[in-house]
Formats: structure tokens, C-alpha cells, sequence
């Protein structure tokens, strides 16, 4: 049996718990970029040409963070985009297409 996609929320909730606290052990410090987003702003976005019309953010299977290490904003996410592919096969990491902050969980093929 597939999984819903309430499900799949679910298990993204869990899984970005887990990136947070590993991101602590690690010395990172994390804020929220942006969670959920509308689809009117995901069509925006698209407009703009900084997103797509059919975001993940809008299912609420992504997240864009702000990292820190010694209070410094860094651009340093390949260490948490690696720890974050780890947690699960459909663990996508934005780094890998282009945009670092990025961490969701593919769903209808979209990542």
C-alpha cells in the first residue's frame, strides 16, 4: 500500500525534527526560511522564475532553512544535505538542483 500524503507529512514532520537536532549536535544553528507556502505565492514565485507553480512547499513536504555556525550565516549545507538524503530514499536535498536552503521529500515526482 502506498503512503498518503497526510502520512508523508507526517513523516517529513518527524524527519526535519531529526535534521534539526543532528544540525545542533553538529554546532549549526537553524532558523525557518520559508515552510508552507500558498499556491497563489508558489504561482508568483513561478512567475518570477524563482520556483514552481506545483511547489512542495504547498504540500507541505519542504522546508528552506537559514544556517548559522558561530552565529555567522554560512552556506555551508552540504554537510546537513547528506545527513538528510540518509534519512530516507525519497529525501531530496535542494543542493543537488540548485538551491541549498532546500530539504523536502519527493511526492509525485516532484522534488
Amino acid at each position: 500500500m502506498s503512503e498518503s500524503l497526510r502520512e508523508k507529512q507526517s513523516r517529513f514532520v518527524r524527519y526535519v525534527g531529526l535534521l534539526i537536532e543532528w544540525a545542533d549536535l553538529q554546532g549549526y544553528e537553524l532558523t525557518f526560511g520559508e515552510t508552507w507556502r500558498t499556491p497563489e505565492q508558489a504561482a508568483l514565485n513561478a512567475a518570477k522564475g524563482i520556483g514552481i507553480r506545483n511547489s512542495l512547499h504547498c504540500d507541505r513536504l519542504a522546508v528552506d532553512f537559514n544556517l548559522f555556525r558561530g552565529g555567522k550565516l554560512t552556506q555551508d549545507y552540504k554537510p546537513l544535505g547528506e545527513y538528510w538524503e540518509s534519512l530516507a530514499p525519497d529525501c531530496r536535498w535542494g543542493g543537488r538542483f540548485g538551491d541549498p536552503p532546500h530539504f523536502s521529500i519527493e511526492h509525485g515526482g516532484r522534488k
